[in-house]
């Protein structure tokens, strides 16, 4: 299974560039409120037809407007999980899930049998003749799965399809839609939960402003963040710099010692957060990056606090909450955040 998109659609007064190539994998794409992340579904499905390039799936042309191409929703193996599940109301579970089946010209009886084995899979036999009305949130989410699923499509698309549940539903299902996706051909999920993408996904598309602006898996991404949404998905600090002789001079003429000296002009630079040290006055020793700040916001995870701190150099640090309440960390109060040279990456922008 393939999907190759490549191509523009125009929403409003965003353009979004269709730049998407799927093989039999499960591709997950985050990105900000207004990125283009259902657009981009939506144009995959044929709901929203591309302004300029072409979208195949195993070879077929589905849409390109310069051949006057385009297979309307209907004629393309493509199915689709709304955000909002978008069950017939009138319709029980059961033939909720036979609905796209039928609609493809499979028989009345057929499409009944497959109907309840899907619910069977997804572990709703005894749900079939319940209306959408009875079922929970879950119970809903897997129906429409079943119904993507049921008519065997070559492609699945995902919006959001876990936004809707409360915590404890979430963990559930989620453990159970990496299982029915495993075997579903070529598979893209939008969300905006980092933790959904790690489990789900073989790999991440980072889209922003209607662009793809990084694309890995989450490991990889987390490692190099090429911008600011990224950095704050994946828990780590980042700026830009030019740099130059073991040092990077960023925006506001801040400097940054670092280790990598073969790095050199316009940089992406990335520091964990469980790197930076916090005191009460700049220490001595081997870290010889040190900023004067004032904190902000201080988060408790566990046993571990996350301290934000505004300054020439604005930095997130992760201590222990030991330590958070040895230095009486509050917001408002004056602290040193300091890195070693050894734990900044450097990479070319």
């Amino acid at each position: 299974m393939t999907l190759v998109a490549a191509g523009t659609a125009r929403v409003g007064a965003l353009d979004v560039a269709v730049d998407l190539t799927v093989a039999d994998e499960i591709v997950a794409v985050l990105g900000p409120n207004g990125a283009g992340k259902t657009t981009l579904l939506r144009t995959l499905a044929g709901l929203h037809p591309l302004d300029t390039g072409r979208i195949t799936l195993d070879g077929t042309v589905l849409d390109d407007p310069a051949a006057g191409v385009f297979v309307r929703p209907a004629h393309r193996s493509v199915g689709m999980v709304f955000q909002d599940h978008v069950l017939f109301p009138f319709l029980d579970a059961r033939e909720n899930v036979a609905f796209g089946l039928r609609s493809r010209g499979v028989g009345r009886r057929e499409a009944r049998r497959r109907a309840d084995d899907w619910l069977a899979r997804v572990g709703l036999a005894d749900c079939a003749t319940a209306r959408p009305d009875a079922l929970s949130g879950g119970q809903t989410q897997r129906v429409a799965l079943a119904r993507a699923l049921a008519s065997e499509p070559r492609l699945l698309c995902l919006d959001e399809p876990l936004a809707a549940l409360d915590a404890q539903a979430r963990v559930e299902i989620r453990r159970a839609l990496r299982r029915h996706l495993a075997a579903a051909g070529a598979r893209v999920l939008v969300t905006h939960d980092p933790v959904d993408a790690a489990v789900l996904a073989d790999r991440v598309v980072i889209l922003e402003a209607g662009r793809v602006i990084q694309t890995g898996t989450m490991d990889e991404i987390a490692l190099r963040p090429r911008s600011t949404y990224v950095a704050d998905l994946v828990g780590c600090n980042h700026y830009r710099g030019v740099a130059a002789d073991g040092r990077v001079t960023l925006a506001g003429g801040a400097t940054l010692v670092v280790a990598d000296r073969t790095v050199t002009g316009v940089v992406h630079v990335s520091v964990h957060p469980r790197s930076v040290g916090l005191h009460r006055e700049a220490p001595g020793g081997s870290s010889r990056n040190h900023f004067a700040g004032t904190v902000t916001d201080v988060d408790g995870l566990g046993d571990r606090v996350r301290v934000r701190i505004e300054g020439a150099v604005p930095i997130v640090a992760e201590i222990t909450a030991a330590a958070s309440t040895e230095l009486g960390l509050a917001p408002g109060h004056g602290v040193v955040a300091s890195v070693k040279a050894t734990e900044i990456t450097v990479y070319p922008a």
